[in-house]
């Protein structure tokens, strides 16, 4: 999106005011650890060198941990990470509802009902006292602002485990600014969805491994496990693939409390509560479900086997991002992540990240936690691209599945902060310039969080994103007043449901959702929240028939008929298992959706071309936006909806059996409809240039005598040839060719007949 002005938000405060507090705690909690450890790092310097520091000891106290005068400078640059990253964030995160699952997390939060499985307990609860709390925006704003917090402190967890493992601000910064401005990430902090609070969460866990590693009593290091427990089960409450990062990092903590000796049954037993006690934000479900108060939930988890089909993502497939779909290999998906993390934080960061495996430091101390962090990062990646099922080859699935890559990229930034960290303290053996080399290594930082900021800003600035929201209100303003809308697919579906529920928008319209209407649990769940709409059974099946346990299941073509009193749209297309309405009914154009007409109705083309002509107020530009993106799936639609009409009327005299009379007035229609579609906008779908060109050339098939028949085959020549040049992967190429080769011979031959004449 355009890049606006610079403002200050008042709302940003609230950022900062928050952001203070918890850091403050979370300083306060830890504080004496640091100022501990370089106590006793200082003290035996001067045993060994009988009150003097011996050479090189600036350099290993730096690497030994940050001493008390530099942990206010740490305290202040941790402020500042957060304001910044938060500031950022702030001014550019949408304004309103953003596309994907977005929609449809702030409307359970906004209802108090349950979201898609797992179900993302804790951020629906979250989202909802921020939607309660905050007095300024929209409901969508609220959340988006709610996420960017998260993402903010984010960042600033990263920053200061960097800070604890290296001793040095700079790598910190590094760490911390490269992940944050990334594209990937920027992009999935100002939005409302849970990636960024499972960020928040990654960043916890890493920087409580770091101070549990420094702890240096039995005591603290039984309290900051216990902290460490209670996180690994909250985080279990947003996004499931954390798990794996809790496996490793609980297994590495109970090795250690074992080795020391401090591994009790009381101990264990302990930390199996606070794990415990983390999960308990998942009673929310079972809640929520039994109450049924919420317009819009999914599930029914009022059962033992119901609360575990969502908690195990039983409905899309446990472990897999898509139930019964094959997509690309497990090596296709690692070497698509590697290429991505080469874009997304450079190739610098990676090999930054490699350095520091390397025992070039000082010390050691910390290698544990470096080979735990890196042992996170590849068990992660290979078990992700095992199950990661998706064709990634395709744009708008690779958008799915890369965001999942953000949990790897967090490991790699603190590595990458670590390995700079290395570098500096090598130089600084090898040049003996230690005030060089500090200033050198801020230097190096900023400029390659800079080099992030100023990539990913324009791509990630959506200060004036309004497309979802517009596609919309489109449809919801372009549909009759009590009509049915039948909804499929997560962009319809869920912005229509955040507008519809939230916003109170056309409140007269019936929602329902096609797929949902095959689940067990979706009609004795939403029937009362759906007053007006007839479902004659308990289930939507192509086969009707009773079940033993007494439930009726009823195809499409009964549920029209029992609400033929009102007007039914479909968004976007028809369920393909149920094909009983084609019996009774038709599917006429309504801009990207399309209304469920009775046969016996007339239809009547001047009529529903000035119905549906000028449908949707549309301005955004075709081919703007990123084809990974929501914004381009619903600019896509939009523009396609343009054409619907003219298809539909040149499919008509195409297929129905019907006189010529009745043809050739259709496929004029038709041919004026595309003419001035494609005269109008210079920059179209390609599609169109098709279409309009078979137009054409039925017009010259029609042979009338007002036609310019010369104008046409050009027109038709043109398109054909436009087509060909930006649609390569078109099956029908090779026969579009050798007609583009005849008409052209039609051309000349119309041409050298003009010259006779």
């Amino acid at each position: 999106m355009a890049a606006h002005g610079t403002r200050l938000r008042p709302d940003g405060m609230i950022l900062l005011t928050v952001a203070a507090h918890l850091l403050g705690c979370f300083t306060a909690a830890d504080g004496w650890i640091l100022m501990a450890s370089s106590s006793s790092a200082r003290k035996s310097h001067r045993i060994q060198g009988k009150g003097k520091s011996p050479p090189g000891a600036d350099s290993e106290v730096r690497n030994l941990d940050v001493n008390p005068v530099r942990h206010p400078p740490g305290l202040l640059l941790s402020l500042f990470v957060f304001t910044f990253v938060s500031a950022s964030y702030v001014h550019t995160m949408h304004p309103s509802v953003p596309g994907g699952d977005s929609g449809e997390l702030i409307t359970a939060s906004y209802e108090l009902g349950v979201a898609h499985p797992p179900g993302y307990p804790l951020f629906t609860m979250l989202s909802r006292l921020a939607i309660s709390l905050f007095p300024f925006g929209s409901i969508a704003y609220r959340v988006n602002f709610l996420c960017s917090f998260f993402g903010a402190m984010a960042a600033t967890l990263l920053f200061h485990t960097t800070f604890r493992l290296s001793g040095s601000c700079a790598a910190g910064i590094l760490a911390a600014g490269m992940f944050s401005f990334s594209r990937l990430t920027w992009q999935w902090s100002i939005a409302a969805e849970v990636f960024s609070l499972n960020n928040l969460f990654v960043g916890v866990l890493m920087a409580l491994a770091v101070q549990f590693d420094e702890a240096r009593s039995a005591k603290e290091r039984s309290k900051i496990s216990k902290v460490g427990a209670f996180f690994c089960g909250l985080s279990l409450c947003n996004q499931h693939t954390i798990v794996l990062y809790v496996l490793c990092i609980g297994l590495w903590v109970v090795l250690r409390l074992f080795h020391q000796k401090e591994l009790t049954l009381g101990n264990f037993l302990m930390l199996t509560l606070c794990f415990s006690g983390g999960l308990l934000p998942y009673i929310y479900l079972p809640i929520s479900s039994y109450v049924n108060k919420a317009r819009w939930t999914w599930g029914d988890q009022t059962t033992i086997q119901g609360f575990l089909t969502h908690l195990l993502r039983s409905e899309y497939g446990t472990f897999n991002l898509a139930k019964s779909v094959t997509g690309s290999t497990m090596s296709q998906t690692l070497i698509f992540q590697m290429t991505h993390m080469r874009t997304e934080l450079s190739i610098v960061a990676q090999f930054l990240a490699l350095l520091a495996l390397l025992p070039i430091s000082a010390r050691q101390a910390k290698s544990s936690l470096i080979w735990l962090f890196t042992g996170m990062l590849v068990i992660y990646s290979l078990f992700f691209a095992w199950r990661a099922n998706l064709d990634i080859t395709k744009p708008l699935l690779l958008g799915v599945v890369e965001r999942f890559w953000m949990q790897s990229n967090a490991v790699v930034s603190v590595l990458a902060g670590v390995g700079l960290a290395s570098l500096a303290s090598l130089s600084e053996k090898v040049l003996k310039n230690n005030r060089a080399v500090h200033y050198a290594e801020y230097l190096f930082a900023l400029i390659l969080v800079t080099y992030h900021l100023n990539g990913s800003y324009s791509t990630c600035d959506n200060s004036a994103n309004y497309v979802v929201d517009n596609f919309a209100r489109n449809l919801l303003s372009s549909m009759p007043l009590n009509s049915i809308i039948l909804l499929r697919g997560d962009l319809p579906g869920n912005s229509l449901r955040y507008l519809h529920f939230c916003e109170g928008m056309r409140s007269d319209v019936s929602l329902v959702d096609q797929e949902m209407m095959t689940y067990d649990w979706y009609l004795p769940k939403m029937t009362k929240h759906l007053p007006g709409i007839v479902f004659p059974g308990n289930k939507w099946n192509p086969v009707e028939g009773v079940f033993l346990d007494g439930k009726r299941t009823f195809n499409l073509e009964r549920f029209l008929r029992v609400n033929k009193q009102k007007e039914t749209f479909v968004c976007i297309g028809l369920h393909e298992g149920d094909s009983t309405w084609k019996t009774s009914y038709s599917l006429w154009p309504w801009g990207s959706c399309e209304k469920l007409v009775a046969k016996d109705k007339s239809f009547i083309p001047d009529e529903w071309i000035k119905l549906t002509k000028n449908i949707y107020n549309w301005t955004e530009e075709y081919g703007q936006f990123d084809p990974v993106s929501w914004e381009s799936v619903a600019n896509e639609e939009m523009w396609q909806a343009r054409m619907k009409t003219p298809f539909f009327l040149f499919h008509l005299a195409e297929t129905e059996p019907m006189s010529a009379d009745i043809k050739t007035p259709l496929y004029n229609y038709s041919f004026k409809l595309y003419e001035e579609l494609v005269k109008t906008h210079e920059t179209h779908p390609v599609n169109w240039h098709k279409n309009y060109a078979i137009a054409c050339e039925r017009m010259l098939r029609l042979g009338k005598m007002d036609t310019d028949q010369e104008a046409l085959l050009s027109e038709t020549i043109k398109h054909f040839t436009l087509y060909l040049a930006k649609e390569t992967d078109d099956p029908q190429s090779s026969a579009i060719s050798q007609a583009v080769h005849h008409l052209k011979d039609e051309l000349h031959r119309l041409k050298k007949m003009k010259a006779r004449l």
